[in-house]
C-alpha cells in the first residue's frame, strides 16, 4: 500500500523532529501524538476519511476548525484541552511549511485559526495550617501510609510537577548539607531544589526501610507502587483523594475546591512568596521559563489581601458620589479652558 504524504510527514515529525531537533520530552511527544490520534478518529468517524487515505490535499482550514469544535462538543473536552490540541497541530504545520513549501498557504491558514478564550482559572492553594493538617492524616504506624506521607511531603516541599515526582530516582536525592532533590522537568531540563530537615528525616527512614544504602549507585525509582512499578499521575491523585476524604470524615476543613497534585505545587509557591522569598528564586524552584508565570502568585496574594482588608474595615468613601455634570460652575470653568 502506498504511503500518503500526510503519514510520511507526521511520522517524521513525531519520531525525528520532535525528539531529535526539538529535544521534546517524552510527555510532550505523547501529548502531540494523542492530538493527532484524535484527528485521525475525527476524520474517520465524522468525515469518512480512513487514516490510510488521509492526505494533505484533503486537509482544509475548515476541517481543522471542525476538529477543534468536535473535541469540545463531542468529546466533552475543556477549552484548555482544545487549545492544547491546537498547539500540537500548529507545531506540526509550522514544521510542514518548511519541509513542504508547496503547502505554505494551507499551513498559514491553519495556524491563523485563533485559540478559544477560556474563563480565567482560579489558582487554588492550601494555607500552611491546612497543609499541615493534611500531612498529619497518614498513620505512621502503617508501612504503606508512611510511604504515602513521604510522597505527599516531597510533592509539597519540592513544588514538583506530578510527572517530575513520578520520574524521581533514588540517586536524585542528596542528603549532604545543603540537602537537595534534583528534578527533571519539561524539555528534560534539570533543577536542584532544596528540601527541609523534616523531609530529609522522612526520606532517610523511608530509604532505610527499603534497604537502600549507596544512593549514588541506585538508579531505582524513588516511589514504587504495590505492583512494583513507578507511580503514575493517577496513583498520586488516588493518594491525595484518600486523605482528602479522610479529612472530611474527621471534620477537617481543607478547601472549597478539589485538591489535586498541582494544588501542592501552588501551595508551596504561595507559602514561599508569603514568607518573603523573591519571585526569581520561586521561579527557579518551580522551573518556570518566564518570570511572568511566577507572578501569578504575587497577584493572587494581593487579591486575597485586598479581600481581607475589605472585610475587616468599613468603606470610608461614600458609595454614592454626586455627578460632576450637576456642578454648573465646574462646567463653566471647563468650557472656558477650551
Amino acid at each position: 500500500m502506498k504511503t500518503s504524504d500526510f503519514s510520511y510527514y507526521l511520522t517524521n515529525f513525531l519520531t525525528t523532529y520532535m525528539s531529535g531537533q526539538r529535544n521534546a520530552s517524552v510527555n510532550t511527544i505523547k501529548n502531540y501524538r494523542d492530538a493527532f490520534k484524535l484527528l485521525l478518529i475525527f476524520c474517520r468517524d465524522e468525515k469518512h476519511i480512513p487514516p490510510e487515505k488521509l492526505t494533505i490535499s484533503k486537509i482544509t482550514q475548515q476541517l481543522i476548525k471542525d476538529y477543534y469544535d468536535w473535541i469540545e462538543s463531542a468529546r466533552g473536552c475543556s477549552i484548555n484541552s482544545r487549545n492544547h490540541r491546537r498547539t500540537a497541530l500548529n507545531s506540526f504545520f509550522s514544521y510542514l511549511q518548511i519541509e513542504a513549501p508547496e503547502h505554505l498557504f494551507l499551513c498559514q491558514k491553519i495556524m491563523a485559526i485563533p485559540q478559544k478564550r477560556s474563563p480565567k482559572t482560579v489558582v487554588g492553594y492550601l494555607t500552611p495550617l491546612e497543609m499541615k493538617a493534611l500531612l498529619a492524616l497518614p498513620n505512621r504506624s502503617i508501612l504503606s501510609e508512611r510511604k504515602e506521607l513521604v510522597i505527599l511531603t516531597v510533592l509539597y516541599d519540592t513544588g514538583a510537577r506530578v510527572s517530575e515526582l513520578c520520574n524521581l530516582k533514588v540517586k536524585d536525592i542528596r542528603f549532604e548539607n545543603p540537602s537537595i532533590i534534583t528534578l527533571t522537568g519539561k524539555g528534560e531540563k534539570t533543577r536542584h531544589v532544596p528540601i527541609m530537615k523534616n523531609t530529609v528525616l522522612l526520606l532517610r527512614q523511608y530509604l532505610s526501610e527499603l534497604g537502600y544504602q549507596d544512593l549514588k549507585a541506585t538508579n531505582m525509582p524513588l516511589f514504587i507502587n504495590c505492583h512494583h512499578i513507578p507511580y503514575t499521575r493517577k496513583g498520586i491523585s488516588y493518594i491525595i483523594k484518600k486523605y482528602e476524604k479522610r479529612a472530611v470524615e474527621s471534620s477537617i476543613h481543607l478547601s472549597d475546591f478539589k485538591i489535586t497534585p498541582h494544588i501542592f505545587r501552588h501551595s508551596k509557591a504561595m507559602h514561599l512568596y508569603q514568607a518573603g522569598i523573591d519571585l526569581i528564586y520561586i521561579r527557579d524552584i518551580l522551573g518556570h521559563v518566564d518570570i511572568s508565570t511566577t507572578e501569578i502568585y504575587a497577584k493572587l496574594d494581593m487579591e486575597r489581601k485586598r479581600d481581607a482588608l475589605e472585610k475587616a474595615y468599613p468603606e470610608i468613601t461614600a458609595s454614592t458620589l454626586s455627578d460632576w455634570n450637576d456642578d454648573s460652575s465646574l462646567i463653566d470653568k471647563l468650557t472656558k479652558m477650551v
